[in-house]
């Protein structure tokens, strides 16, 4: 079993021009309570959606034309239908289909085994919709990962897409929660909003608890290709407003071979 949550819903941090803002830029734009915020939605009862056709997900079941909301007043009047623009009735796709994975410790199976597939999604709400239902990185429990990486592509070194690869690695502090879930969040957005020029090299990201500390890894397609994975770290380091040396680079080939401090980085940011 996967940990499940209830929260409230949150509004996406999504930009017009098809990425995310960064929480910093999204609450000076004024956040959803802005007289002036690109967040403001129109308030309506949603009718009741079909359920999605199996074993896909992400379907798109929001009509692409604007539908009149008939409302009656405390008199039982009616009130003039009010137009819905169609941005209120569609979903906003992402450019890749996303994969959750979590990952429990049971030293009876193989790590390929203990990997469970939670969802898949392919869209702004969709994603926003599973990350409510789930539990914060920093409540699941010690030993556990998540890991968020394109459909298909397993988060494993041995995967084909990831064995020539390697991972962007922060470790943090235990003590503080919240800037852990803020972190891992902010990672999420800048994934599957193609922050990055070098987008095509990200394969997805992982989120370690362990008992002395949590590891975020953002992982690569190519070791070898220093331009994409220095502009890749670069971002994440200015995203996530780490400190100089914050972030080390490693090559899953140095990782399978040494475990700890002996895994030399390859390149630091």
């Amino acid at each position: 079993m996967f940990p499940v949550m209830s929260s409230s819903s949150m509004h996406p941090n999504y930009n017009n021009n098809g990425g995310y803002h960064s929480r910093k830029q999204y609450h000076q734009n004024g956040g959803p309570h802005s007289s002036n915020s690109q967040y403001s939605m129109v308030h309506y009862q949603q009718p009741p959606l079909p359920p999605p056709p199996q074993p896909h997900y992400c379907v798109n079941h929001y009509p692409h034309e604007p539908r009149e909301i008939i409302q009656e007043d405390i008199n039982g009047h009616l009130v003039v239908p009010e137009a819905l623009a169609p941005d209120c009735l569609i979903k906003h796709p992402l450019q890749n289909q996303w994969t959750l994975w979590y990952l429990e410790a049971d030293r009876s199976k193989s790590w390929e085994d203990l990997q469970n597939e939670i969802s898949t999604f392919d869209t702004v709400e969709d994603f926003w919709s599973l990350y409510h239902y789930i539990k914060l990185a920093s409540e699941i429990r010690p030993g556990s990962d998540y890991s968020l990486f394109k459909k298909g592509i397993r988060p494993m070194w041995e995967d084909e897409a990831n064995k020539n690869g390697g991972r962007w690695m922060i470790t943090l502090n235990r003590a503080a929660h919240s800037d852990i879930d803020n972190l891992w969040l902010d990672v999420i957005l800048c994934l599957i909003g193609e922050s990055f020029e070098h987008s095509d090299q990200i394969c997805g990201a992982v989120i370690n608890n362990r008992s002395k500390a949590f590891k975020i890894s953002i992982w690569t397609a190519d070791a070898k290709d220093e331009e994409g994975c220095l502009e890749i770290g670069t971002k994440l380091s200015d995203a996530l407003l780490l400190d100089a040396g914050a972030l080390n680079y490693q090559q899953h080939s140095d990782s399978m071979s040494k475990q700890g401090p002996g895994v030399k980085p390859l390149y630091t940011i």
